[in-house]
């Protein structure tokens, strides 16, 4: 008993006398509950050794690399700081730092610190290395570029500046050599990852569909509770026409996570798909009570609601959907052409709009555009986006002619006839198209109605 009572006398004064030796135990204690994962635990503990000594660097960037695994990221930049101001000189720190800025958005502050690491260690590739995503995120994919190049000149087996570079080859839509790149990184870090998830989505969009399945089922079985794999595999098996294995996989998520709200929409659209409205009906309002900011499902309902003629309620809904700041082109164009034959004129143009930002190469959505404008009675501008409209696919003569019937609502016969004439007899039978829009030019003039009779005399001795 005098053993125990001596024991604790010596603990308490060993402490008081010396606190870092309890500061070392906290902070190794922190390390472990890190390795296992548990950060929460791991925070306390080094927030409890830097209670003690506030002036260790190491256990500040300790601290920070626990708050990124939080994504705490703000809060992991203020510790880097920390660390950088009581040693300025440490390059992994000043890296990580960097880093975090390109996670928050910060990219100027990230190009910074990785100047400044480059000045003073030239040779550090993991600098290059993480510059491929700052340049890709700011959209400077041409630095992206030549930052993976240096890389490879320090380190050309890097498997992570191969994951970078292809994620830049994949946003330009390069699925070819992304997927080269991601085979690349599998190659040299068969653990890296969601690499075979990269894999997938490139093969998914290249058209291999038995290599993107193969990948799938490969990420899944190393990684088999990966919500995001989980999540678009079921996208993937619903585009594949699987509709109850895509089914099966929405479901699997909502059993270990009940509020995953994108789950519950798709499975919204699975019936949907049935033409089941009210099942439908019910997984969009149920989607929406679990995330308010989710795209989509207003959209379904305001379609369900347009469609049986509550025009009120579909009109609500579908702005509702626009208030989110809505970036899917599937989504904003069939919602445009609603408001276009609801007479929302202003809220049509905005989608189009949003659209041609999206996609600046889509045809189609400058036609869908030009009616828009011309409903306003802005016909300069219509005629503009018609024009462009036939530049950017010069051969598409179904859209030529759907161009020359705009022109005509728009009392510009002569135009009509212009974009007519680019067609040929052997490219696309146009006869029918010709006399349903020779029939809609008879309150015009004479000389008109003659040249469409001379373009279908001409079609027809062809």
């Amino acid at each position: 008993m005098n053993s125990d009572n001596g024991f604790e006398s010596f603990e308490q004064d060993d402490e008081s006398y010396n606190p870092w030796g309890s500061a070392e135990q906290k902070a190794l204690k922190a390390f472990e509950l890190y390795e296992s994962g548990q950060m929460n635990d791991a925070l306390v503990a080094m927030n409890e050794a830097l209670d003690i000594n506030p002036a260790n660097d190491r256990w500040h960037f300790n601290k920070a690399l626990t708050l990124d695994a939080m994504e705490r990221f703000d809060e992991a930049i203020a510790e880097y700081k920390l660390a950088i101001e009581l040693n300025p000189n440490d390059i992994e720190t000043l890296n990580c730092l960097a880093v975090d800025y390109t996670r928050s958005g910060q990219y100027d502050l990230a190009l910074e610190v990785f100047g400044q690491i480059e000045k003073s260690a030239p040779d550090f590739e993991p600098s290059y290395c993480n510059r491929i995503i700052t340049y890709t995120e700011t959209g400077d994919y041409e630095m992206a570029e030549q930052m993976f190049y240096l890389a490879q000149q320090l380190n050309d087996k890097c498997p992570l500046c191969f994951y970078n570079i292809g994620n830049l080859f994949f946003i330009r839509g390069e699925y070819k050599r992304a997927a080269w790149c991601w085979e690349r990184t599998a190659l040299l870090e068969p653990s890296h990852p969601q690499i075979n998830y990269r894999i997938a989505q490139a093969c998914w969009n290249l058209g291999d569909r038995d290599l993107a399945y193969k990948k799938f089922i490969e990420e899944l079985k190393s990684n088999p509770g990966d919500t995001d794999v989980i999540f678009d595999f079921g996208l993937f098996l619903l585009h594949s026409g699987n509709i109850a294995a895509a089914a099966e996989k929405f479901n699997r998520i909502l059993e270990t996570q009940p509020d995953y709200a994108p789950a519950v929409f798709y499975l919204g659209e699975i019936e949907l798909n049935k033409k089941n409205l009210p099942a439908a009906e019910e997984y969009y309002k149920k989607a929406i009570k679990l995330d308010s900011k989710l795209a989509g499902p207003r959209f379904r309902l305001g379609q369900i609601a347009f469609n049986r003629g509550n025009k009120d309620e579909a009109f609500s809904l579908l702005v509702s959907e626009l208030e989110l700041d809505v970036e899917q082109v599937e989504v904003l164009t069939p919602l445009g052409l609603i408001m276009l034959q609801m007479g929302q004129n202003d809220y049509a143009v905005h989608c189009f709009l949003k659209v041609s930002e999206i996609d600046s190469a889509n045809a189609a959505n400058y036609l869908h555009l030009a009616d828009a404008l011309a409903r306003r009675g802005e016909e300069e501008d219509a005629q503009q986006f018609l024009d462009y409209a036939a530049e950017l696919e010069p051969e598409n003569y179904t859209l030529i002619c759907d161009t020359a019937k705009a022109y005509l609502r728009m009392q510009n016969p002569q135009k009509a006839l212009l974009m007519l004439s680019q067609c040929q007899r052997e490219q696309l039978d146009l006869t029918g198209k010709l006399l349903e829009l020779s029939a809609k030019l008879e309150i015009f003039k004479t000389d008109v109605k003659e040249r469409i009779s001379f373009l279908l005399r001409r079609f027809r001795r062809r």
